[in-house]
């Protein structure tokens, strides 16, 4: 890794995080068949999961320059492991929740402001995240030659 002037785990984690976030948007475009959909860059939820793709692509990387014996890699995965199952668990059940507010708000035609609805993921969208994750932290190596 010598003569790298950036770190090639800080690159593949970007690179994931943009492509996730770029797929998020073209997905979009193509559902409701509007270019308009701007937020997709940066709002959680939807297909692929980019903390999912982030996550994954470090710990890619990790364990190629550390090996899949090392303790950074073993940490690695574990910190993976924590996000996509709050991604999946946690986020996605107080979206759910957050939604069933929305409506109760509604209906009710209560006054109060309506919350932020941070939405979580569906199994296919962390499953998806991690396999861009997993593809990007090996093109990342490879790319950089390293």
């Amino acid at each position: 890794m010598t003569g790298v002037a950036v770190s090639p785990f800080l690159i593949a984690a970007a690179i994931a995080w943009i492509a996730a976030q770029l797929l998020k948007y073209i997905f979009a475009v193509i559902r409701h068949r509007s270019i308009r959909q701007y937020r997709q860059f940066y709002l959680s939820g939807s297909m692929p999961s980019a903390h999912s793709a982030t996550v994954v692509a470090m710990a890619t990387v990790i364990g190629i320059y550390e090996g899949v014996d090392s303790a950074i890699f073993a940490l690695s995965v574990l910190f993976a492991a924590v996000v996509m199952y709050d991604a999946l668990m946690v986020r996605r059940s107080s979206g759910e929740q957050g939604v069933a507010i929305l409506r109760l708000l509604k209906d009710i035609k209560s006054n109060i402001v309506p919350p932020r609805v941070a939405k979580g993921h569906l199994p296919t969208e962390v499953v998806a995240g991690a396999l861009l994750g997993f593809l990007i932290g090996i093109l990342t190596v490879t790319t950089l030659g390293l």
